[in-house]
């Protein structure tokens, strides 16, 4: 560094993900499109490679007035967006707490401010060995570090006790957590918590809780995209056994989910166990938006609205949404099915963007992947391959030419 200061920070000359999928545009531009498996976006692709937008979407966001996309929007959201977020989020669920809303810039706004209001500087942050990469960047820049459990037990399901020892050595050692569990359709693995492990995990903070106060935050990034949009949504009732002393935040991203990436569209979403816990969590979280982002777009927050209040509209979007989520489950359990029939398994997975296969030296595996003509990004504990930005062929492709190498 020579101006800047580094502030205990790790900053690499350039973001990781970003850095591989621009390498692999450039070698699509030499070769085609055809030559090229690009299995490092974040974005659902259609089969020819170009993004996947939801039509009944791009037509609500056609017909917005330049006040309904120019205009600020208040800090913590408009209150149609609230609403209707709420609605989007939570589906048929009713929930019996006290629920507050702040719009945030994407899934990644309520990481953020969840950290930056729920811990203090020094402290331990919570979520498992296998996990998104920006959750340690968040920690980073405000002087909070990242802890891990181990995932998944030998069976290859989620590993209870590893978490539950985890939880209570850190709330006894600050007196306070912050803990991200991301589910369903976790980023990068793929893994869906069941209602059996959610059940272990609420008993767990409730224990833990007595040694100090614990904020869990759901990143529910692509909770839409992992199957039945009910049936995935049965945890939230679990959620309500969740004692005075734990927090719930639900982590919900409208990006995602009406695939308007670039808008950056999202709301942290509390369930508070009382009415003073929901106003202090609005005014925090308010309070840090306006130092960080200020305000979020506007037009994205309209587009939600406008969809929430029609119900026909909601209906085509709904139906619409299932063709890609039934897309991108064909490719996922393709790629898993021609992987294991290669001799090789993937880490444990249900549904989503990307999964994941373990491996001693990802970096080394990367870039020999890279020589093929195939990206993919490497993580600490192995490979993540996104099924969402690659065709059904693609997948078979990748998989047999990864198990070849792997082996």
């Amino acid at each position: 560094m020579v101006f800047a200061q580094k502030n205990g920070r790790t900053i690499p000359k350039a973001d990781k993900i970003f850095g591989i999928s621009s390498r692999a545009k450039a070698r699509i531009e030499e070769k085609g499109k055809e030559a090229v498996i690009n299995a490092t976006i974040g974005s659902m692709m259609d089969d020819e490679g170009n993004l996947a937008v939801l039509d009944s979407v791009i037509e609500v966001l056609r017909t917005l007035s330049p006040e309904e996309y120019a205009a600020y929007a208040p800090i913590g959201g408009t209150p149609a967006f609230k609403a209707a977020v709420c609605k989007a989020a939570f589906g048929k669920f009713e929930t019996e707490r006290y629920v507050e809303v702040c719009a945030t810039p994407g899934g990644t706004g309520g990481i953020r401010n969840t950290v930056s209001n729920y811990s203090c500087p020094g402290d331990k942050v919570l979520t498992s060995d296998w996990y998104w990469a920006p959750y340690k960047t968040i920690c980073q820049e405000i002087g909070r570090d990242l802890d891990t459990y181990t995932m998944f037990n030998e069976a290859g399901s989620f590993h209870l006790e590893a978490f539950a020892a985890k939880v209570e050595e850190l709330a006894a050692a600050q007196g306070r957590l912050v803990i991200i569990i991301n589910t369903p359709a976790h980023n990068p693995t793929g893994y869906s918590l069941t209602d059996e492990d959610w059940k272990g995990v609420v008993e767990c903070l409730n224990t833990a809780s007595a040694k100090g106060r614990i904020t869990l935050l759901v990143d529910a990034a692509y909770i839409d995209f992992a199957g039945d949009e009910e049936a995935y949504r049965s945890f939230l009732p679990i959620l309500e056994e969740l004692n005075g002393n734990v927090l719930s935040i639900l982590g919900y991203s409208a990006s995602k989910t009406l695939t308007l990436y670039g808008m950056r569209c999202g709301a942290m979403i509390c369930m508070a166990p009382s009415p003073e816990i929901a106003e202090e969590f609005r005014q925090v979280t308010e309070f840090s938006s306006r130092g960080s982002w200020s305000n979020c777009v506007r037009a994205g927050q309209t587009v939600l609205a406008r969809i929430y209040e029609d119900e026909e509209l909601l209906a085509s979007v709904v139906a619409q949404r299932k063709e890609f989520r039934d897309v991108l489950i064909r490719r996922g359990k393709t790629f898993e099915k021609t992987l294991r029939a290669e001799g090789l398994a993937n880490v444990p997975f249900d549904a989503g963007f990307f999964t994941c296969i373990a491996c001693d030296d990802p970096e080394a595996v990367s870039e020999k992947l890279a020589e093929q003509d195939i990206f993919v990004v490497p993580l600490a504990k192995g490979i993540r391959i996104s099924v969402a930005s690659i065709s059904e062929e693609k997948c078979v492709r990748a998989a047999k030419a990864i198990a070849k190498l792997m082996k």
